[in-house]
């Protein structure tokens, strides 16, 4: 049984510590760390007796395996050095760190120790995405070409929230960027960008944005076009094509119900199933089914610090795209 602390009990965190202490055999949640007790009640719902305020605590007072870092992007470098010191295990909500060379650190820290470092990049784990990804490992598509990712919002998340995200590419669009990296199956090397506020929260404010849309060209001279918005009228708009010299695999969005409704007016869907947390319900859990299983058999994790290295390397190009209107080389990032 691998005994696991979470530091963090936010949405994430929460998803979390319920799918592995309700879906996980080989699993367990023995403590838990947040910054107040409001989450204490939650911990207890889920037989969770050891709650901490203090990661150094929870670190020195309980005994485990693994840490699942789910804590605020700003707290994460702090707490991975932490992990690092500690030599426990450590699944970490994507980004790692805002900064590149806050990574780079803690990438040449995990390097010199035995702890194995999973980021949470969960959509690959969707289950259409690994249907998707196994086609192309079967080389059904041939060489692939293109990918085209829409990735739109229902809504803006706080302001608050906003201010210490990193903003949209680094928050938001950093999800569709190492999903282009995995299913094209090669590394980036340059980027261009053009976004917009479109909404009404000032953004510009906080030097942050609402719609974007990215161009990455692969070093196997493959392409990707991403589009992000903020505001989808219509729902939570996730959609993939993936085309290459033998055809197009694709993915549609996912909905409550597959029932349509037709009438002199037309023909009507259901819109798209909630937010992220329902729509990406199973890859939650499969991607922590993937991190217990690689401590099991004290094997690396498929997605490590490089990917989130990159992504974040890809998303401050981008950034820098849009801000001087031009494209911008990888190699100016990392």
């Amino acid at each position: 049984m691998i005994k696991i602390g979470i530091i963090g009990l936010g949405r994430i965190g929460q998803v979390h510590l319920k799918n592995i202490q309700l879906y996980s055999p080989h699993a367990k949640v023995v403590a838990v760390c947040s910054g107040s007790q409001k989450s204490l009640p939650l911990a207890k719902k889920f037989g969770v007796q050891n709650y901490f305020t203090s990661l150094e605590q929870m670190l020195a007072k309980v005994d485990i395996d693994a840490l699942v870092i789910a804590s605020p992007t700003g707290f994460h470098f702090d707490h991975l050095k932490l992990a690092i010191a500690s030599e426990k295990h450590i699944f970490c909500e994507k980004p790692i760190d805002l900064s590149i060379q806050n990574i780079q650190l803690l990438k040449k820290q995990l390097d010199q120790t035995s702890v194995k470092f999973m980021v949470g990049f969960n959509r690959r784990y969707d289950p259409n995405i690994l249907k998707i990804k196994k086609d192309l490992q079967e080389d059904r598509l041939g060489r692939v070409q293109s990918i085209k990712l829409i990735s739109r919002d229902p809504g803006p998340p706080p302001m608050e929230f906003i201010k210490t995200s990193g903003g949209l590419f680094l928050d938001m669009a950093i999800h569709d960027f190492d999903l282009a990296r995995h299913l094209m199956g090669s590394e980036v090397t340059e980027v261009y960008a053009t976004a917009s506020i479109f909404g009404n929260l000032p953004l510009g404010s906080v030097g942050d944005v609402d719609t974007a849309v990215t161009l990455l060209k692969f070093k196997d001279k493959g392409f990707a076009t991403i589009e992000n918005s903020r505001n989808s009228t219509f729902g939570y708009d996730q959609r993939v094509e993936v085309f290459g010299e033998q055809g197009m695999l694709s993915a549609s969005n996912k909905a409550d119900n597959t029932v349509s409704f037709s009438d002199n007016k037309g023909v009507h869907h259901p819109i798209p199933v909630g937010f992220f947390i329902e729509r990406y319900k199973e890859s939650y859990l499969n991607i922590l089914d993937s991190f217990v299983e690689s401590l099991e058999k004290n094997e690396d994790p498929e997605l490590n610090v490089w990917d989130g290295l990159q992504s974040v390397a890809i998303s401050l190009a981008a950034k820098k795209s849009s801000e001087e209107n031009r494209v911008v080389l990888l190699s100016e990032i990392i």
